[in-house]
């Protein structure tokens, strides 16, 4: 009888344990149940609930310590662990090695090598260190990876490569009772004869003259001279530059880091040249000279500085990372429709800036909230670049492969208006094939190359759910 009393006893305190899990509200995370830091879920396959644990442990209520040399992974900045002897970790530095991503070296891969070290940046550019590369910020006029290039090329105002069509203006200037008309199309730099530049009207008090490059060019510089005219001496003393991409939507030319637009000094008489330089370059298809100050009247005659966009890419390929790996590209850059939470839980939150190429963790990559085509992850590159190319990756969660199999690309200038990539056969939205994993790399060209400051990849089919690591290709260019 003593034996069915003890048994008795231990089923009614077993049946006190079960009750008092249930009694609160069914959800067994109220009772404290993982430890060392580890976070309880409900709702998860058959299980009533399991523990998430922090790195290094495990088991079911991560109780456990992870045995061996790499857990929990020793290596920094996303090395990879290899065990070379199969013992406990310990203290003895011979039982694992460190397999370092490009850019990293030390036992731990705990080194950012110093790519500026060797002094890539030619002609005066100025190297900054990223990780496991490195960028050249180019004085103007030289460009390419290590600023090797001068672009310089006179642009046709001169030599009559820029047809009278391309050049207009806000106003013309009509002397002589109407005799001589002092038009757009006249203000070529040296141009002679008694009909010479471009003078505006008397009355406009916003005068304009602008270029249509018909494509995208880079802009480096300006020469420009005034003109006499019955004998009088006429040029402009100052003046603004604007560019366009689309000829209806204008910025106008300010320093780095400035917030006034800036006043570019002009001619002092009418028959010597002065020479500006836009540094940074402007890369547009319109260019438009704004007058600020004139002498007696708005009068001009000029060249254009500077060279076609793939003069870079043909000397190098353009098919750069532009960042998503190196954090050349920061987190504040990127930004995407939604961000998926594994369990709604914050700490799994798998957001925009996660979404680089083999990023490692727990949560790696981007992830929205919903599966469905019209969610989006976007890079704002801060300024204009040749888009060549993208890489795409999938990533795991918790065990489950996730990827994007299909997806569009989108891109824009001003982050408003938006074109799709068109494939070149059909002129439909074009659209590329993804990955089929969650590891390995798909290399996607886009053919032609497009330039754009804003892109974004659409997600069009997936495997499980819509999970993504990239790396954008191009050049400054």
């Amino acid at each position: 009888m003593n034996g069915h009393g003890n048994l008795a006893a231990a089923c009614v305190a077993a049946l006190t344990v079960l009750l008092c899990l249930h009694s609160v509200r069914g959800d067994y995370c109220k009772v404290n149940l993982c430890h060392n830091g580890g976070t309880c879920v409900t709702g998860v396959g058959d299980d009533p609930f399991i523990c998430i644990c922090d790195d290094g442990f495990g088991g079911d209520t991560c109780n456990l310590t992870e045995t061996g040399p790499c857990s929990p992974n020793p290596c920094k900045n996303d090395g990879l662990c290899e065990v070379i002897a199969p013992t406990r970790r310990g203290d003895v530095f011979n039982e694992y090695i460190c397999k370092c991503q490009p850019g990293f070296e030390g036992a731990h891969c705990q080194i950012n090598v110093n790519d500026c070290a060797n002094q890539p940046c030619k002609n005066g550019g100025i190297c900054k260190d990223l990780d496991g590369d490195y960028t050249c910020q180019c004085a103007s006029p030289y460009v390419g990876k290590q600023c090797q290039l001068r672009c310089i090329s006179l642009l046709g105002m001169e030599g009559g490569a820029i047809a009278e069509s391309q050049i207009s203006a806000s106003s013309v200037h009509y002397a002589i009772l109407g005799l001589q008309r002092w038009g757009p199309e006249l203000a070529r730099l040296n141009n002679q004869g008694i009909v010479n530049a471009w003078t505006s009207a008397t009355h406009d008090r916003n005068p304009w003259i602008e270029v249509n490059m018909q494509k995208k060019m880079r802009l480096t510089g300006i020469i420009t001279q005034g003109a006499s005219r019955m004998g009088t001496s006429e040029y402009i003393k100052a003046f603004k530059v604007a560019s366009s991409f689309d000829g209806s939507t204008y910025t106008t030319y300010r320093v780095d880091g400035q917030r006034r637009d800036k006043v570019f000094e002009g001619n002092t008489d009418n028959d010597s040249t002065k020479t500006n330089f836009f540094d940074p370059p402007i890369v547009a298809q319109y260019i438009r000279i704004i007058p600020a100050i004139c002498r007696r009247a708005c009068t001009l005659r000029m060249e254009l500085v500077g060279c076609e966009l793939n003069v870079y890419s043909n000397t190098t390929g353009c098919s750069e990372p532009l960042g998503m790996k190196s954090r050349l590209i920061s987190d504040g850059q990127l930004s995407a429709s939604s961000s998926y939470k594994t369990w709604g839980i914050d700490t799994f939150t798998w957001h925009p800036q996660f979404a680089r190429l083999d990023k490692q963790g727990k949560t790696n990559a981007w992830s929205p909230a919903h599966n469905n085509r019209s969610e989006w992850i976007q890079v704002d590159l801060e300024k204009t670049k040749r888009l060549t190319g993208i890489i795409t990756q999938g990533a795991k969660d918790f065990g489950v492969v996730q990827f994007v199999s299909v997806f569009k690309v989108a891109y824009s200038n001003d982050g408003k208006s938006w074109s799709i990539v068109k494939d070149e056969n059909t002129g439909k939205d074009k659209l590329f094939e993804g990955n089929i994993d969650n590891n390995s790399h798909k290399k996607n060209v886009f053919e032609p190359p497009f330039y754009a400051r804003y892109v974004r990849v659409v997600p069009w089919e997936w495997h499980e759910r819509i999970t993504l690591r990239m790396e954008l290709l191009g050049c400054d260019d």
